[in-house]
């Protein structure tokens, strides 16, 4: 048996981890620059959208865990003799998987029989999400702590969003979009579609208007799992959705109908969470899509 600790970039809100029996290691927000607070304990997450749209013109900041916050973490469970696996936001938008790889090497120096298992998620909010509801089932299921790591780096790469947002000005500030391409698509009305895989940002197209933009994401679902083979079944599909939860129950439903007429023998579950603040400082608060992955699935 295992324990498992994420970052709250994986945006399962605190009733959810400990349902799952995880412990999850704060982010920081900061509404003006200087003060920073933790995601989720110190600044609830609809605190921080609220202040987003009533401040348009202000872009908030966040800051990775610390290398404390992931030692403190860790020496709890090395003290009581647990062995850890550790799921962190992508490495390639943050620093966050670095803070926990030196906060196990300084465990390991007064404790190093501990077993502490840092991964890279290579994923973010619903995708990291599901790693997490991944792991979670394998260690409830039985499975050592080495097989749950080997079949997580062998599937992570099945993890891919398909999401829109509400226009590019945040992925501009941020640096994730160029300024010429993010300002033309802003000025002719397109809705810029958004794809996450391997663990970074690229542009997916774009969609006019904010249900085409729904439609779109819908449909390169569809092509995921076309591509990849099976059934919804076999992977993880989760909604994410920001400032407006009744947008994001939509998108869900549509997402689940969809599912349901195309693969009628399926059950075709659809998991809803909001995005929250890490993820929402790139993306803004009107960030709408879904994630995928793979399933594991216990054999026999």
């Amino acid at each position: 048996m295992f324990d498992i600790i994420t970052d709250s970039a994986c945006d399962l809100t605190l009733d959810t981890a400990k349902q799952l029996g995880i412990e999850v290691v704060p982010f920081y927000v900061s509404l003006d620059g200087e003060h920073y607070r933790k995601e989720g304990l110190e600044i609830p997450v609809r605190d921080f959208y609220q202040f987003m749209v009533d401040n348009p013109a202000a872009y908030p900041k966040t800051s990775l865990a610390s290398i404390e916050d992931f030692e403190k973490a860790f020496r709890a469970h090395a003290e009581a003799g647990r062995a850890v696996l550790c799921l962190v936001f992508t490495g390639k938008m943050s620093g966050c998987v670095g803070s926990a790889r030196n906060a196990r090497d300084l465990v390991l120096e007064d404790y190093p029989d501990a077993r502490i298992e840092v991964i890279d998620s290579a994923a973010a909010t619903v995708t990291e999400s599901t790693m997490v509801e991944n792991a979670v089932a394998m260690r409830d299921a039985g499975c050592t702590l080495d097989e749950t790591v080997t079949w997580l780096e062998a599937e992570k790469s099945t993890n891919q969003i398909f999401f829109t947002v509400g226009d590019l000005d945040y992925l501009i500030k941020g640096g994730r979009i160029g300024k010429v391409t993010g300002r033309a698509a802003n000025m002719l009305g397109l809705k810029p579609m958004i794809l996450f895989k391997d663990g970074e940002i690229f542009s997916g197209g774009v969609a006019r208007g904010r249900q085409k933009s729904f439609e779109k994401a819908l449909e390169q679902l569809m092509n995921y799992l076309d591509a990849h083979g099976g059934t919804p079944d076999d992977y993880r599909i989760t909604v994410g959705y920001g400032y407006d939860a009744d947008e994001g129950k939509r998108l869900w439903m549509q997402t689940r109908a969809a599912l349901r007429a195309k693969y009628p023998g399926a059950q075709c579950e659809v998991g809803l969470l909001q995005i929250g603040c890490t993820i929402a400082v790139h993306t803004g608060p009107y960030a709408l899509g879904m994630g995928v992955m793979r399933r594991w699935k216990k054999q026999g």
